[in-house]
């Protein structure tokens, strides 16, 4: 019975890939969660695109992903993993507070997510967490997000009918960038990015764009830089 019970506590330890875009913040979570004995294999992606190959190699028990990446982006890397891979686990994990996100990151199919800003246990817990069937939500948006997945009201309804590829257009050109800017950080073509502008434009059914960054800034996606 000893021996049996040994066996099962080591099976359960839990595998982890950590998707961000900076390896020097790979590393300190990878070291902090490595303390861990809860915690067994981290494995480490610096893109979406890398994730989601690794992901479909040997995937883990839960894939902790950052939402700000060049490339394919955080939401889109969501999405492409749950329609390839129903079952995958994933925690955001990510600079961004604003309840907006993690709006999207639920409903694009990640079980949990936490901000950069928490205490660095709470990664360790979410991740537990999350690896055995449970969701995890930040403590501090938690209520608000509840309100939010049962409300489809003015701004926020028109913006969660964007595609995460749109959504991560709209961020970067309501923030100021160009669409060039924006090609060149999603890796997309000009004209691409043009396209998602007047797609975009019709879904939040706005003409100009002022009345495209204030929508952002109602929203709490306008980031100081």
């Amino acid at each position: 019975m000893i021996s049996l019970f040994f066996s099962v506590s080591i099976m359960t330890k839990v595998s982890v890939l950590l998707v961000d875009d900076h390896a020097v913040v790979r590393t300190g979570y990878k070291s902090y969660l490595s303390l861990s004995e809860k915690i067994g294999e981290i494995y480490e992606a610096d893109c979406g695109e890398t994730a989601c190959q690794q992901y479909m190699q040997k995937p883990v028990d839960v894939v902790v992903m950052d939402l700000s990446m060049p490339g394919m982006g955080g939401l889109e890397c969501i999405r492409r993993l749950i329609n390839r891979a129903p079952h995958c686990k994933i925690l955001v994990f990510s600079i961004h507070n604003e309840i907006i996100y993690a709006t999207r990151a639920i409903k694009s199919g990640a079980k949990g997510y936490i901000s950069k800003s928490s205490l660095p246990e709470t990664l360790v817990t979410a991740v537990c967490s999350i690896a055995q069937g449970q969701t995890y939500i930040d403590a501090a948006m938690a209520q608000q997000l509840a309100v939010n997945m049962v409300s489809d009201q003015g701004d926020e309804y028109k913006i969660k009918q964007l595609s995460p590829r749109e959504f991560d257009v709209f961020c970067l050109l309501a923030n100021g960038n160009s669409p060039r800017e924006a090609a060149d950080k999603l890796h997309l073509s000009y004209k691409t990015v043009c396209n998602h502008s007047t797609a975009i434009k019709e879904k939040l059914m706005v003409k100009t764009m002022a009345e495209f960054t204030l929508m952002a800034s109602r929203q709490g996606l306008i980031h100081a830089t």
